[in-house]
């Protein structure tokens, strides 16, 4: 880095933070994070398993639901 201009030591310490978030960021949508496709094919498991529950409930006749 040339020294003949001198550099704002807030804005470099930001920066770098600003990288070093952006690493464990990323890192963590790796390890954790899951695509748009795949949460909604798990929410339509999710209801279509739900939707087959209601279907076999028995109806014994209160309406205490």
């Amino acid at each position: 880095m040339p020294a003949d201009r001198p550099i704002n030591l807030n804005k470099a310490r930001k920066a770098r933070a600003r990288v070093k978030k952006r690493a464990q960021a990323d890192e963590n949508a790796v390890k954790f994070g899951r695509t748009r496709s795949q949460r909604q094919a798990d929410d339509a498991r999710t209801a279509a398993a739900r939707a087959r529950l209601d279907q076999h409930r028995r109806d014994t006749g209160d309406d205490t639901e």
